[in-house]
């Protein structure tokens, strides 16, 4: 029988001996395989002396028609600052709360990540990051935000070769400088500009703990977006502060009881950022040279923004259960200035922008287009009108309310919304005419020829239709909703500015005036009553089939605004009329449009002598297009069209 071999040393080694050889043969292979696996990560890192030269997105920045900031695209930069340029609270709480080793540690920091390891496990959840400021900026710079292996320990490579090449300093002052703070702002010194209205060199404590607690996540604690949020952020830098003993106890209390951040600005809509979002891509064909960093002078009125915003807040948190879900509002000057435009109950939520991009049906806030025609063809709102059942083919209207009063005067009729009289009056205006009449009046959606026209079967946009009433208000003049008054550089340079033009008449201006007229009587006797108030006012409600579209749209001397309420889905309201929530909405917010504004007639607009005013329509539409075709900066290229968002145009 064979004897049993035993593992026993060689003569000569020891137990000893061979753990060594063993340590050392798996130290040596370990050492190639983890050569190979740094150069593998290494190969395509960047050069870090990119640190100086990094390139970056130049910036728009949008300005209010008082020259406020409201909005900001692309990558802003503020001034470069040193160490010794700003508050030496605001390092000190970066390094507290982001990197309290940063002057210890050599780019990686393996006890802050051990610390941050065990909070990790002890909490159940990530709690606290072990990453350094080294390896923040190495990502910031040069590395993408995956969150992958590879890119982990490019990270940590990255780091090792930061510190060895610059200076702990010079490594925090790239870091405050190019650190991304919220908003499109990167750098200390642009958030404080764009948070505090001041430079970085200017902060107190409580704003440079401000500024370090937006380094966890910029756009949840940005002061801008939840003013009560940031300020608890920033408690807890302080406490880091202390704890790490920057700042006393009493220096903390000083700063949580300085004055109180602004509220957070009412309304969903994003103070204007649907408005900043309509215009950001007309701005490019108007400056025509390389990439810069502009500044826009636009139309937007603050105070009627936040009006119209919190308006239709208002609204639809009161609406009672009518499964309404959305809205859209416009307001423009008689020059066609846009002052306030809402594209949606939260901008934060949906960007879907329903005042310029979807296609709604007006219902019967198209009606007036249909008797200004008519009016052009020799109507006048004393002529007899029959409201009785019609049948014209397959198609025969009914009345919203059900009823037939028999023969009503032109003016009854349209104050009342009376249907089968607006398809009565679209026949003797011709289908022709009336098409026509809208395009001089500046609708360019598609219209069919059919007789639903007469009750807005065809689908337009809110801001178009906006602006065909702006154009009755302006008495027959064309009106082009603008935005953009002047695009300057940010060394003042002027590199576009609209220039007055004198708009053409495309409207027969008398019969703009008996439009008017007719219009005031919706609004002072008619389904426009709750619009009444304690001036002029000229207005239309629509509502189109199965309440899946509400509106009303009017105007007093100094504006006119469209209202729109409905669902992206195109679902059913439950029983919402033109007259009842829009026109409710119109009002509440219009009276606080007008609030210390002189009263002035509506006639006050129209311009009783225009040269040829019997011209007819079709030919004033030309006029239109010509106007619209051949007017710099007057209107840009409208965007593209959208059906509860979809492009369909």
């Amino acid at each position: 029988m064979p004897k049993k071999h035993r593992l026993t040393p060689h003569r000569g080694d020891s137990w000893t001996l061979i753990f060594f050889k063993t340590f050392l043969l798996g130290l040596i292979w370990g050492s190639v395989a983890l050569g190979f696996l740094i150069v593998w990560y290494a190969y395509d890192l960047p050069d870090i002396h990119q640190i100086a030269q990094w390139q970056r997105r130049p910036s728009i920045t949008m300005l209010a028609d008082d020259g406020t900031v409201f909005a900001r695209y692309g990558d802003l930069y503020g001034d470069r600052v040193g160490l010794n340029d700003v508050p030496k609270y605001l390092p000190e709480a970066i390094i507290s709360i982001e990197d309290r080793r940063f002057y210890h540690h050599f780019g990686i920091d393996p006890l802050g990540m051990l610390r941050a390891a065990f909070r990790d496990v002890a909490a159940r959840h990530v709690v606290q990051g072990g990453s350094t400021l080294t390896q923040q900026l190495a990502k910031n710079l040069f590395l993408t935000p995956e969150r992958t292996l590879r890119r982990k320990v490019q990270e940590m490579l990255l780091a090792l070769w930061l510190e060895h090449t610059y200076t702990k300093d010079e490594i925090l002052t790239a870091y405050l400088n190019r650190v991304y703070l919220g908003a499109g702002t990167y750098g200390v010194d642009a958030a404080a500009h764009t948070y505090f209205g001041k430079s970085a060199r200017d902060m107190d404590l409580r704003e440079c703990a401000i500024i370090a607690g937006l380094l966890r996540a910029p756009s949840r604690f940005a002061p801008s977006h939840d003013p009560a949020q940031a300020m608890e952020r920033a408690h807890t830098v302080l406490d880091a502060m202390v704890e790490a003993g920057y700042i006393t106890k009493k220096d903390e209390v000083a700063a949580l009881n300085s004055p109180p951040l602004p509220e957070k600005k009412p309304g969903g809509g994003g103070d204007g950022l649907y408005f900043a979002d309509w215009i950001a891509d007309q701005i490019a064909p108007l400056v025509q040279d390389q990439p810069q960093d502009l500044v826009v002078q636009t139309t937007l009125d603050v105070r009627l923004q936040r009006a119209a915003e919190r308006h239709v807040d208002s609204t639809l948190d009161k609406q009672d259960n009518r499964d309404v879900s959305q809205a859209a509002l416009i307001t423009l000057a008689p020059d066609g200035a846009i002052k306030a435009l809402v594209g949606g109950r939260d901008y934060r939520s949906s960007q879907f922008d329903r005042a310029t991009q979807a296609l709604r049906q007006p219902g019967s806030a198209f009606k007036p287009i249909v008797y200004l025609a008519a009016i052009e063809q020799g109507m006048t709102p004393d002529d007899m009108i029959l409201d009785a059942p019609i049948t014209i083919g397959d198609y025969s209207p009914e009345n919203f309310d059900g009823k037939f009063r028999g023969m009503i005067t032109a003016r009854e009729a349209l104050a009342e919304s009376v249907n089968t009289a607006a398809v009565r009056v679209l026949q003797r205006a011709g289908i022709d005419n009336a098409i026509a009449a809208a395009r001089a009046l500046g609708i360019s959606s598609p219209l069919d020829r059919n007789m639903s026209l007469a009750l807005g079967s065809s689908v337009v946009t809110p801001i178009e239709l906006t602006a065909a009433y702006a154009s009755i208000a302006a008495g027959g003049r064309a009106v082009t909703p603008y935005a953009i008054k002047e695009v300057s550089n940010r060394n003042g340079d002027i590199l576009f500015r609209r220039t007055e033009v004198n708009a053409p008449v495309t409207v027969d201006s008398n019969a703009v005036a008996t439009l008017t007229n007719m219009l005031e009587e919706v609004v002072r006797s008619g389904t426009g009553k709750r619009a009444t108030l304690d001036r002029m006012v000229a207005g239309k409600t629509g509502t189109s089939s199965d309440y899946r579209d509400a509106w009303f749209l009017g105007f007093t001397s100094d504006y006119t605004t469209g209202v729109w309420l409905g669902n992206d889905n195109d679902a059913p309201m439950k029983k919402v009329t033109g007259g009842s929530l829009p026109a409710g909405l119109w009002h509440d917010y219009m009276v606080e449009a007008e609030e210390g504004r002189p009263e002035q007639g509506l006639s006050d607009n129209v311009t009783s002598s225009v040269g040829s005013t019997g011209a007819a329509t079709e030919s004033l539409s030309h006029a239109f297009t010509s106007f619209i075709n051949n007017v710099v900066g007057g209107g840009p290229t409208p965007p593209p069209v959208y059906k509860n968002g979809v492009q369909i145009q």
